[in-house]
């Protein structure tokens, strides 16, 4: 019997399926060592973020964000699931006493009593029970993973929030530079209007450009006030005036690895919680399973009574009993057959979202490991610009000052240097923000 309920699984555990697109997770690279026993998603989120401003927002993020809060919850409630499902091994006990007055034709009324402790204990010769119990681990360790992956969301979602605002803070810096630099031009300009030098449509010119450059100033600045107020809703609190440093302390990783495909299996918590989904719907069936096999029930009571014999009054004693009860299913209209084809069915959507899970953290690794390269490049070449655009827009103002030049050649120059350097703020801020894709895209700071 013991073999054949083997080979039916009920017994049986749950084992990795073959044929997982593991080893085929990443796209080459040059930037990824594949003979590398370390990897980005395994280093300590302190190690990866140097700035002391973003690591005291992580802590406090840690503390006092609600999802994760909620998240360490719904593992306390798969811990009290589990706990049920090992202590359905033991017999359960129940004490009910009882008492009745009894009166016939108004004579004097009798008075009895019970006090049974009653035992109730299912024998798991079929392995309903260790299926259950199985299946609430497996929910623990996805529970266990899911809060994982929610505290690796908040630390990236903190980091990119932050580095967002770190970069709002230079274009602002450089959106009043330039707006300094714009006013002591109209100011320039209506000398030159005032002596003839210049007509009243460059001087309108300017001073419409100055107009637009303050709007968009003051754009900048609601979009900082709401990045601050973003990271403030991340940690759970009130809005608070953020402490931070500058883009130009941030760095970059020199050297980024990924490490095997096979660490992303133990390092990513989406990946580990749909494994554990589809181990439990794994168990789910052996129950279905089970459920066809015979159910053993041992039962009985013990107690005492005043309620022995009717020539006696109120005679007292031990009551004892012992009941065994074998259970097999026989006709059930459909609802065991139902069931466990509805677990297979579970157990097969379970496996293929595993599948696309692992899918989408290759997907995610590759975009991120080219998003770092090409946001990498884009910062070379617009650092380059921007030195040649300082030249041309010192030249054009040489040239403007003796007539050499117009107004439409200063301006066009100037608002290409404008570009160029909020470029580069952004090429900056989104290869950091890459990095930090990557390192969640590797499981980092999950643990």
């Amino acid at each position: 019997m013991s073999l054949g309920l083997t080979g039916c699984n009920v017994y049986s555990n749950y084992s990795r399926p073959e044929g997982l697109p593991v080893e085929s997770l990443y796209n080459d690279s040059t930037m990824i060592s594949a003979d590398s026993l370390s990897s980005l998603g395994s280093m300590p989120w302190q190690d990866l973020f140097k700035d002391q401003c973003l690591q005291a927002l992580i802590k406090e993020g840690l503390q006092t964000n609600t999802d994760l809060q909620v998240a360490m919850l719904r593992i306390d409630e798969a811990k009290a699931g589990l706990t049920a499902a090992k202590l359905a091994y033991l017999p359960s006990l129940s004490f009910s006493p009882n008492g009745a007055i009894t009166s016939v034709d108004g004579n004097k009324a009798s008075k009895t009593y019970e006090l049974p402790v009653s035992l109730s204990w299912e024998i798991d010769l079929f392995g309903k029970l260790r299926n259950a119990k199985k299946e609430q681990q497996m929910v623990l360790l996805g529970q266990t993973a899911y809060a994982q992956a929610v505290q690796s969301e908040l630390i990236s979602s903190i980091a990119n929030s932050y580095y967002s605002l770190l970069m709002l803070d230079s274009q602002i810096e450089i959106s009043n530079n330039t707006i300094d630099i714009w006013r002591e031009q109209v100011r320039t300009m209506e000398l030159q209007f005032k002596v003839g030098d210049i007509h009243q449509n460059a001087l309108t010119q300017a001073r419409a450009n100055l107009d637009g450059l303050i709007a968009t100033n003051n754009t900048l600045k609601r979009q900082q006030h709401e990045a601050e107020n973003s990271i403030c809703t991340l940690l759970g609190i009130t809005y608070r005036p953020i402490e931070r440093s500058g883009l130009s302390a941030q760095t970059i990783p020199g050297d980024i690895s990924v490490g095997i495909p096979l660490q992303l299996l133990s390092n990513r918590p989406d990946v580990v919680r749909a494994e554990m989904t589809l181990a439990a719907a794994y168990y789910s069936t052996n129950q279905s399973r089970a459920a066809f096999y015979p159910s053993l029930n041992i039962g009985g009571s013990a107690g005492w009574t005043n309620a022995l014999g009717q020539g006696i009054t109120n005679p007292g004693g031990w009551i004892l009993s012992a009941l065994g009860s074998l259970t097999q299913p026989i006709f059930q209209r459909g609802k065991l057959i139902s069931n466990l084809r509805i677990s297979k069915d579970e157990e097969q959507i379970a496996l293929l979202n595993y599948k696309q899970t692992l899918l989408n953290a290759g997907q995610e690794v590759n975009d991120a490991l080219y998003a770092i390269e090409s946001y990498g490049k884009n910062y070379a070449v617009h650092s380059s610009q921007c030195e040649a655009l300082e030249q041309t827009v010192k030249s054009n103002e040489l040239l403007f000052r003796t007539n050499n030049a117009t107004y439409l050649e200063l301006l066009a120059s100037r608002q290409d240097l404008l570009n160029s350097r909020l470029n580069l703020v952004s090429d900056k801020v989104c290869q950091l923000q890459s990095v930090v894709s990557l390192y969640k895209a590797l499981g980092g700071g999950a643990h």
